[in-house]
């Protein structure tokens, strides 16, 4: 059998790192983003290597759990451990009779619902990296390429003039997305991949969750969620598209983001100023998988469709989310909308600094861009110059501080 290419990952780094310091390390993420191959690419001959997807060494964990990791021993990597979620208590006391590092590596395709109970099961024990689908870094297999960081003299070191490229070739990564397999295999049928993905999606990740009674109603709720990418979060509008109740479509809201589909991103305030907007804005994590689901059969409909600007705006989330994710800062980005509608995309807070950006499909910004700066409160912080994330092939000045950077560099 041709052995698969392996594309190397940012997050390789973060895991090796954090088996130094960590008895167990955690990955999670959605289904088919990379985590196990990620693993399997670094693991040491020494590790031991099983996943719950088979369902013999299932019914043993879920029996037995300190008798199962008794047997396997250590070190020892678990995928897809969300299946037997009382393995990570068995872990908890394994690792207090040892506590040594590098002991477990575990994989789950549930984020949020394993990220709560490991922290609960492993508070000080554990190490958890999230994993994404590609960035346009790690498909380019530029993975030694400094991340992105709002700042003009980070940027400069992406040298944007080398890496960008015209709006058509952009708009045919945003329509691809960025799932592993469909870059290893140029050539693969979209359409074959991401309807055996939904059904996988569908009949695993979900059902563990929570028992969906009318699985056509959740995957209208998707392609109503896909549709309203890159928008306020209003569940009354998913509940009546996909003919459920509004207590429902947020469930099923929350079992999309548990699965690593999509995020939500939460409006701007500080310690002194109260949100001016309570409403989260929904993101799909992947473009390809959101476009899909659209029915946007190439990127040229994509590119020149209704749903252009919002899925523009997607993939920038996408690619802040994986850079930030590297740094350890997701947490601190937000978006920013006042009482008259104006708004700033995205906003990044740290050591004392807020990071404005705006997102425009347009290779001509200016800093009339960012106007909506002029009322943004900003408490103790103090406002750095505001970037434009336009598609211009170059870094541009735009005056008062201000600069444009391509979209196709990040």
């Amino acid at each position: 059998m041709e052995q698969r290419e392996y594309i190397p990952r940012k997050a390789l780094s973060t895991v090796a790192e954090m088996t130094r310091s960590f008895p167990c390390v955690m990955v999670t993420g959605a289904r088919q983003v990379g985590k196990s191959t990620m693993l399997k690419q670094m693991m040491p001959p020494s590790i031991r290597y099983i996943s719950l997807d088979d369902f013999r060494l299932l019914k043993r964990a879920k029996e037995d759990p300190i008798g199962f990791l008794d047997e396997m021993g250590t070190p020892l990597c678990i995928d897809e451990v969300q299946y037997a979620p009382d393995l990570l208590r068995a872990i908890k006391l394994k690792i207090d009779e040892a506590d040594t590092p590098g002991m477990y590596w575990l994989t789950g395709s549930q984020r949020f619902h394993m990220m709560k109970n490991a922290t609960e099961s492993l508070a000080g024990r554990v190490g958890i990296v999230e994993l994404c689908t590609l960035s346009q870094q790690e498909a380019a297999r530029e993975t030694n390429t400094p991340d992105f960081f709002p700042s003009a003299e980070r940027l400069r070191e992406l040298t944007p003039d080398r890496r960008s490229c015209d709006i058509n070739e952009l708009y045919t990564r945003i329509w691809r997305g960025g799932y592993p397999a469909l870059h290893r295999d140029l050539n693969r049928n979209i359409n074959h991949y991401f309807d055996s993905y939904l059904q996988t999606y569908l009949e695993r990740d979900v059902q563990a969750l929570t028992q969906v009674g009318d699985k056509n109603a959740f995957l209208t709720l998707m392609q109503s969620a896909a549709a309203r990418t890159g928008q306020q979060l209003v569940y009354s509008d998913l509940a009546q598209d996909a003919g459920i109740s509004p207590k429902t479509a947020k469930s099923w809201i929350s079992i999309l983001e548990a699965g690593g589909i999509i995020t939500l991103l939460q409006p701007y305030h500080t310690n002194t100023i109260k949100r001016l907007s309570k409403t989260p804005k929904l993101y799909f994590m992947d473009t390809g998988l959101c476009a899909w689901l659209c029915n946007w059969p190439t990127p040229a409909t994509l590119q020149g469709g209704a749903m252009s600007g919002a899925i523009l705006e997607t993939w920038v989330f996408g690619m802040l989310y994986r850079a930030l994710g590297n740094r350890g800062m997701r947490s601190r980005l937000s978006y920013y909308r006042d009482s008259n509608g104006a708004e700033i995309d995205f906003l990044l807070e740290t050591e004392g600094k807020i990071y404005p950006m705006e997102v425009k499909r347009n290779s001509n910004p200016t800093a009339a861009d960012l106007k909506a700066l002029n009322g943004l409160p900003t408490g103790n912080a103090t406002l750095q110059p505001g970037v434009v994330l336009c598609t211009a092939r170059e870094m541009l000045g735009l005056g008062k501080g201000h600069y444009a950077f391509p979209i196709s560099a990040m």
